[in-house]
């Protein structure tokens, strides 16, 4: 079994190749860093680093217990934070988002129990954009969304939302009188295509590359933002699968939304990065499911 200061001096100088950035990082002596180092190359019986006068590299096998240790440590640690955060309870901020106007209500009864039920952390609500809501959640500046699923590489909550889907096309489209369309028409026009910034996996579930026959589906052009979307729409660029709930929110007198009778409903949740899954998280997920289970 490594100790902590062990295994924090290897995965240190794994990410430094220093000795003396290492010892000043961990606030040692560089005899202490080589010290462990040599001892940790005894048990393993094999050199972790290839070093001379002025430079240290990992050797192959340095590399491989660098990436198996990493991941552990980085969970040992998130466990122990999240122990000391059930100890002080909920308290400090927590940074909620929402992506769409009409799951803003839903987020915001979820933010009114969770601070019922946790006086002591504070709530921020923002809005983001298709074209940084994935950032935001990477580079910190939110910790919990509402949005669609799926979502790449994120920890998923319960589904909170529901909704048919439709066709956006332009008031003079072709589809525009139908009463619905089937989800294979898609192979018949080009599909608008959200921002590149957006999940893969949304998009492939949006605006799929075939129809559930097989028939492949024309990507139309991008647009920056959902609003650009429609006005792409409205233009006669393309045909757009949405929500049914882009009805009430986006109406526009250019553009008409057919239901697709054969499509399986949006679903909509709460995702955050699998890293950031603190307490104050887990809480906030609690609310929001406890509601939606509300009839």
């Amino acid at each position: 079994m490594l100790e902590r200061l062990e295994t924090q001096i290897f995965l240190t100088l794994a990410e430094e190749l220093h000795f003396g950035r290492t010892a000043e990082r961990l606030r040692i002596t560089t005899g202490r860093v080589s010290q462990v180092i040599k001892k940790l190359e005894r048990r393993t019986g094999s050199r972790l680093f290839d070093r001379n006068s002025r430079t240290v590299r990992l050797t192959a096998i340095g590399r491989q217990l660098a990436d198996d240790l990493a991941p552990l440590v980085a969970a040992m640690e998130g466990a122990l934070q999240r122990a000391v955060d059930a100890g002080c309870g909920v308290t400090g901020e927590l940074r909620v988002a929402f992506l769409g106007e009409w799951t803003a209500p839903v987020l915001l009864r979820a933010v009114g129990l969770f601070a019922e039920r946790h006086p002591d952390c504070r709530v921020d609500v923002r809005e983001v954009q298709l074209s940084n809501s994935r950032a935001s959640l990477l580079d910190g500046s939110i910790d919990i969304l509402l949005a669609s699923y799926p979502f790449d590489e994120m920890a998923c909550g319960p589904v909170l939302l529901r909704e048919k889907r439709v066709l956006a096309v332009a008031a003079g489209h072709p589809l525009a009188g139908e009463r619905s369309v089937s989800v294979e028409v898609l192979a018949e026009h080009p599909v608008v295509q959200y921002p590149a910034a957006t999940s893969a996996a949304f998009k492939r579930d949006r605006t799929p590359d075939r129809t559930p026959s097989g028939r492949p589906v024309e990507k139309g052009p991008a647009g920056g933002s959902f609003s650009e979307m429609l006005t792409l729409v409205a233009r006669g660029r393309g045909v757009l699968p949405v929500g049914a709930s882009s009805r009430q929110y986006y109406p526009r007198p250019d553009v008409t939304y057919v239901p697709l009778h054969d499509a399986k409903p949006i679903e909509r949740g709460l995702v955050w990065p699998e890293g950031n899954t603190t307490e104050r998280v887990r809480e906030f997920v609690r609310a929001a499911a406890d509601l939606a289970e509300i009839p």
